[in-house]
């Protein structure tokens, strides 16, 4: 099937206009006609070859939102119509523990993701969402709940999910002290998140620019990392916090904040960080965790859990021919706080 989408031809270049084909259906597949498509960090370092390993022609895109324009012989949840959404990953063996377990994200044998992966049966490289059209595994395309506003959906599918599993799988609930570390497009999300869940939020940044947007948000309470005074008073005073500042940094003036049993979750750098002091983990029983998106069935609930709550990301609606100025804007953290791509501005 011939598609259109914005593509980096090589490292360093910027996202232009590029054809390509999507494979014909299997009987288990989903051809959507995406609307729309959210931008991520992930994506930036993906076309700028930042961790290593990246091909090219390369379309990123790994938060998308459409319409079901048909489907495979064997397909039973999915209809021509139905609005549905694609997140970081399209495939995965689906027999082993952790596929099992409804963690496709840990898949033994590594989960495929919507672009830059490897399609499990012709070895092909996967491409994501920057596009007209995908094509995706049935168990890996989601339903989108009718009452949230569409066009803020996409962030969802990462960000969302990201900041939501954590909190999910440290039991975040009413009553919950929650910080969050950073408030950017995982940040906002968590205290999005988090409030909704119906835990008291505490937003923890460098100085004070961002208090105002943190109190918009909903957070209760505004810390400042730089402030001595503050941040002694701070101790032990939180029983989860959520990580999301996307640099190297010093983990070890968060983790006395945390309350004995506490834990502190890193969402954002992907790579090292300072040198860690174990004497406040020893002390009081805290720990410092990782966690990576989730699976299928929670990304599910999360978006389930959003229509609930009207839980939706603040969005910079752009045009696809704005792209490589939103990527210029995306790494000087010039967004309140995740741009969109209105897939209707590319040309079929």
């Amino acid at each position: 099937m011939k598609t259109v989408g914005y593509a980096a031809k090589s490292q360093g270049s910027e996202l232009t206009e590029f054809a390509f084909e999507r494979r014909d259906l299997r009987n288990n597949d989903v051809e959507i006609e995406i609307l729309y498509c959210g931008l991520c960090h992930s994506d930036l370092h993906a076309v700028r070859n930042d961790w290593g390993g990246s091909r090219y022609p390369l379309v990123p895109g790994h938060e998308i939102v459409g319409k079901v324009k048909s489907v495979g012989s064997d397909v039973k949840k999915y209809k021509q119509g139905d609005t549905v959404a694609v997140g970081c990953m399209v495939d995965s063996c689906q027999s082993c523990d952790q596929c099992d377990n409804n963690e496709e994200q840990f898949c033994r044998e590594g989960m495929v993701g919507t672009y830059a992966g490897k399609d499990r049966e012709t070895g092909d490289m996967t491409q994501g969402g920057y596009s007209k059209h995908v094509v995706v595994r049935e168990e890996f395309v989601l339903s989108v709940p009718k009452s949230l506003e569409l066009s803020r959906v996409a962030p969802l599918l990462c960000a969302g999910i990201t900041t939501y599993s954590p909190l999910h799988k440290w039991g975040v609930k009413k009553g919950s002290r929650v910080a969050v570390i950073g408030l950017g497009g995982l940040g906002h999300m968590a205290v999005k998140n988090a409030v909704a869940m119906g835990a008291t939020v505490t937003v923890i940044g460098r100085s004070e620019s961002k208090k105002e947007d943190a109190v918009e948000l909903g957070a209760q309470h505004y810390l400042v990392s730089t402030n001595d005074d503050e941040m002694k008073k701070s101790q032990s005073a939180f029983d989860v916090i959520i990580d999301t500042v996307p640099v190297k940094h010093d983990l070890s003036i968060y983790t006395v904040l945390l309350d004995i049993d506490g834990a502190l979750i890193i969402v954002g750098q992907i790579g090292p960080v300072e040198e860690l002091n174990t004497v406040p983990l020893l002390m009081g029983r805290r720990q410092v965790a990782g966690s990576l998106i989730g699976g299928i069935a929670e990304t599910q609930q999360m978006l389930d859990f959003c229509g609930e709550n009207n839980v939706l990301p603040e969005c910079e609606m752009i045009n696809i021919d704005e792209i490589n100025t939103a990527y210029e804007r995306m790494e000087k953290s010039d967004v309140r706080y995740r741009f969109v791509i209105d897939m209707e501005s590319l040309s079929a």
